[in-house]
């Protein structure tokens, strides 16, 4: 029995060290290399895993070659919208899937199941098209709604399966307490609903934050650019800038990392365990 349990603590001993290589480890080395001068991070002859020479050369220069705040600016109004839009509209369709029957239900599921399939890319050049005509070419709103239509299925989908979760005499028994529908969706559901919609503003903002094809596409002009476009025009033909990529790479990790640092206390499990007694 003791054996059993030392092979099973080794096994995940060696799952966790194997996870930190291929997750953490990466960012580790992102850091770091933002904090070497160039002489240390061109060097094949000694690899360093902490700077001998440490210096934030590469944070100042990142913002004397290029308005990296704007960029930043850029990418958190998209991303913020992309996160807000998509889940108040995920909220109502979601709970519009979980607590109506409705012809052509069925389809609509399918379609958002399928949807996912599809490559993304795929609708880039009839959008393309279609900003054009429309003269939304190298706007924010361009970037807007393509992320909210890229974004939106899967978040009504991951929405209505946390809807179907609660169950629905919570709701009856808010209404015959004197509550309207409204009233009970806003007093009663949505609260208990928080971890869901933690779970569906975060996917939404990363969709925003993190996307390159549709913002490279869609937007040209650098007062537009997000940090995405920023950090790929530091790529050169010649020549990688790779302590200055790597400072951009650092600044643009701090606002997901404080998202997910903020939004981890929400734990779906046990949440509504208790609150109605069948």
């Amino acid at each position: 029995m003791r054996g059993k349990k030392k092979f099973l603590f080794s096994f995940k001993a060696i799952g966790l060290t194997f996870y930190f290589l291929i997750v953490v480890f990466p960012i580790y080395w992102v850091v770091i290399t933002s904090f070497k001068p160039s002489a240390e991070i061109l060097d094949r002859s000694v690899i360093t895993y902490f700077p001998h020479t440490f210096t934030t050369e590469n944070y100042s220069t990142l913002f004397r070659m290029m308005d990296y705040g704007v960029y930043i600016k850029n990418s958190t109004i998209v991303a913020l919208l992309t996160a807000l839009v998509v889940t108040i509209l995920s909220i109502l369709s979601g709970y519009a899937l979980s607590r109506y029957k409705f012809k052509g239900k069925g389809l609509i599921l399918l379609f958002f199941l399928v949807i996912q399939v599809i490559p993304g890319i795929l609708v880039l050049i009839p959008l393309y098209s279609f900003f054009a005509e429309a003269g939304l070419i190298n706007t924010k709103f361009s970037l807007l709604v393509y992320y909210i239509c890229g974004n939106l299925p899967f978040c009504s989908i991951t929405m209505r399966s946390f809807f179907q979760r609660i169950p629905d005499s919570l709701e009856e028994a808010a209404m015959v307490d004197g509550c309207g529908k409204i009233q009970t969706i806003i007093k009663i559901v949505l609260p208990i609903m928080l971890p869901g919609i933690a779970s569906v503003f975060v996917f939404g903002f990363l969709g925003g934050w993190n996307e390159l094809i549709g913002a490279t596409i869609f937007v040209s002009t650098a007062e537009n650019w997000t940090i995405p476009v920023a950090l790929k025009v530091l790529i050169g033909k010649n020549n990688i800038e790779w302590g200055v990529l790597m400072a951009g790479g650092v600044i643009a990790l701090l606002p997901t990392g404080i998202l997910f640092a903020v939004m981890q206390k929400f734990d779906v499990e046990g949440i509504t365990a208790g609150a109605v007694k069948e």
